[in-house]
């Protein structure tokens, strides 16, 4: 007899079947049983008949106790009222353990006790489907890239220097020397893109921030393209292109999660080119009309996100920044050498900035400047300078948060419920 999985059953109609899973949900009806399988992939409704009240199957059923994991095997009919349309008719049944007092039952819970208990609380629809589209969105991510002709390139985790100052490094001993978590991969991907053209790297980024927002993790994953000879506007045009395709696929992909999580999906419906563009004076202008305190010189908070999302329903892009809030390696404006060349997109329904980036610093001499002027250790970046030593270009690039881009799509309110195990301030376990 077969193994299959739960998410194929529609190919196996009428045949003989073994599901391998955990118990999901049970109940009794006169001399038939119900029992609900998950395996990972979906969720089949079991059904047991006996005209014996005391029948193997039916003492077998009676043990099994929430997540207890079994092994089914029967034949596959179909049925519109079971979930997903098909049921098993179960002829044999093997348990493997029964879960005794499962902590996560069908009652309520509070934040803190699922939290505590995140490696069970995955188990559940809604953090499935979440992840399910977690899956299918960093599928998408790469499938982007690579049909764009960017060519991946893994960057280092452990970093001798910052990349955006030092007061959000984890710093930790390498072994005669410091070194630190890595923040972002983008100065390393500049040299790459200096021998390849474009390029983008993803993985995991640290941030020590003493941040306890909804929106802020201490470990986040982030693809991060580079592209040698782009300009602010091509890197823009990139960010719409990357948000778009993505936006596309889940839509297409993961109708079922998004229904699992009751998404209003006409907010992401709205998701084309092109997206409004203004720039940051003009955005601070619109949003002191509806009441912001923000001065000047600040960064967006999040009341201020809010309000931007108020103003615009799709995601928008804010270019020309105040350089005093941007990273030393940010290209000036040339009209207006006290802004920069950088773009922020920020989402809509207030879920902030999908990502950040802009063109960098190509004039060494320049670089050099910014570098003494942020105090950052010269030695630490002498194999960055070389790249504006060695044939350097004008070249742009960007962040994509996998985390916040999910929490958007699947309208989160806490982007704790965007990855499998949460780093937050001060919490680390599990």
């Amino acid at each position: 007899m077969k193994w299959v999985y739960i998410e194929d059953i529609s190919d196996y109609k009428g045949q003989e079947v073994e599901i391998r899973g955990w118990v999901y949900n049970k109940r009794s009806s006169g001399k038939v049983r119900f029992l609900l399988i998950r395996d990972g992939t979906g969720i089949l409704q079991g059904t047991i008949f006996s005209d014996e009240k005391d029948s193997l199957l039916f003492k077998r059923f009676d043990e099994l106790t929430q997540e207890s994991s079994i092994v089914v095997r029967g034949r596959v009919r179909e049925d519109k009222r079971s979930p997903g349309g098909f049921e098993l008719s179960i002829e044999d049944l093997e348990i493997i353990q029964i879960a005794e007092d499962y902590p996560i039952t069908p009652k309520s819970h509070g934040v803190p006790f699922l939290m505590e208990h995140r490696h069970l609380w995955l188990r559940s629809q809604k953090q499935r489907a979440i992840l399910q589209i977690r899956a299918e969105l960093i599928r998408a991510i790469r499938d982007f890239f690579d049909n764009s002709g960017f060519r991946l390139m893994d960057t280092p985790i452990l970093t001798p220097s910052a990349c955006e100052g030092t007061t959000t490094l984890f710093e930790t001993e390498y072994f005669d020397q410091k070194a630190y978590l890595s923040q972002s991969g983008q100065l390393y991907n500049e040299a790459t893109a200096m021998a390849f053209g474009k390029v983008y790297c993803f993985g995991p980024t640290f941030r020590a921030e003493k941040s306890k927002t909804r929106k802020h993790l201490i470990e986040f994953w982030m693809v991060e393209p580079e592209v040698a000879f782009a300009a602010l506007e091509d890197i823009t045009e990139l960010a719409e292109d990357t948000i778009v395709y993505i936006v596309k696929r889940i839509l297409e992909k993961n109708k079922k999660e998004l229904e699992v999580l009751e998404r209003d999906i006409k907010p992401l419906e709205k998701v084309k080119k092109p997206f409004p563009r203004k720039k940051y004076d003009e955005i601070l202008k619109m949003i002191q009309e509806k009441g912001s305190k923000m001065e000047w010189g600040d960064d967006f908070g999040s009341p201020d996100e809010t309000l931007i999302s108020e103003i615009f329903d799709t995601p928008v892009c804010i270019t020309h920044f105040p350089a005093k809030i941007k990273a030393f390696y940010m290209e000036p404006d040339p009209e207006r050498p006290d802004l920069v060349l950088g773009v922020d997109v920020q989402a809509s329904e207030g879920y902030g900035e999908l990502i950040g980036g802009g063109q960098r610093i190509h004039d060494l001499d320049l670089l050099e400047k910014r570098i003494k002027k942020h105090n950052l250790p010269r030695e630490a970046f002498e194999w960055y300078l070389d790249l504006r030593k060695f044939g350097s270009v004008p070249h742009s690039g960007f962040g994509l948060g996998v985390e916040r881009m999910l929490g958007w799509i699947c309208k989160i309110k806490h982007i704790r419920e965007s990855i499998p195990f949460p780093r937050l301030l001060y919490k680390i376990y599990p």
